[in-house]
C-alpha cells in the first residue's frame, strides 16, 4: 500500500460516518481511527461499531469512495440491440459508467419525478445520472464525459452490486 492510497482512506474516514477502518494487506495492517475532540481540549477516540466483513484489497476501498469510469470500445451486436444501439457503431469511444458501491438504483430523484437520464440523450461533465441508495444515504452518480446515453443497464428500483455497469456513454 502506498503513501496515495492511506491518504485516500484517511480522506474516506474523515468524510463519512465510520470512526475507524482496518485492512490488512499482505500481512500488513493499518488502522485509520478518527479522533475528536472533547469539551475540556482533550482528544477522544469515539467507539467504533464492529461488523464482519470479509476483509477486501485497500485499493478496491479507496475506489468505493469514488464513481468509476472505465473507457473501453463495446461491441454492439446488431441482432440483439435496439435501434438506440444500432446507430452507434462497434469501435467508438464508449464509456461504462460503474457503480462506486452495493445498492439500491433510482433513475430519478423520487418515484413520481422524470428520470435524471433517456438512452440518446446527451450529457455533460457533472451531470446528474442516477442515484444508489446505501444504507438510507442517496448518492449522486455524476457524468464524467461529455456524450451522449447509449444504454441503461440497469432496471429502476433495482440493486447493484460494486463495480456493475450502469450506463454505456458514446464519448463526444
Amino acid at each position: 500500500m502506498d503513501l496515495k492510497e492511506v491518504r485516500q482512506l484517511i480522506k474516506i474516514v474523515e468524510t463519512s460516518d465510520i470512526s475507524e477502518i482496518e485492512i490488512e494487506e499482505e500481512g500488513k495492517k493499518l488502522r485509520i481511527t478518527k479522533r475528536f475532540p472533547s469539551k475540556n481540549g482533550e482528544t477522544v477516540v469515539m467507539p467504533a461499531y464492529t461488523q464482519a466483513m470479509p476483509m477486501m484489497p485497500a485499493q478496491q476501498v479507496a475506489q468505493q469512495a469514488l464513481p468509476q469510469v472505465q473507457e473501453q470500445p463495446v461491441p454492439v451486436k446488431e441482432e440483439a440491440a435496439p435501434a438506440e444501439k444500432a446507430e452507434s457503431a462497434p469501435g467508438k469511444n464508449i464509456v461504462e459508467v460503474r457503480s462506486p458501491m452495493v445498492g439500491t438504483f433510482y433513475r430519478a430523484p423520487s418515484p413520481d419525478a422524470d428520470p435524471y437520464v433517456e438512452i440518446g440523450q446527451t450529457v455533460a461533465v457533472g451531470q446528474t445520472l442516477c442515484i444508489i441508495e446505501a444504507m438510507k444515504l442517496m448518492n449522486e452518480i455524476e457524468s464524467e464525459v461529455n456524450g451522449k446515453i447509449v444504454d441503461i443497464l440497469v432496471e429502476n428500483a433495482q440493486p447493484v452490486e460494486f463495480n456493475q455497469v450502469l450506463f454505456l456513454i458514446e464519448k463526444a
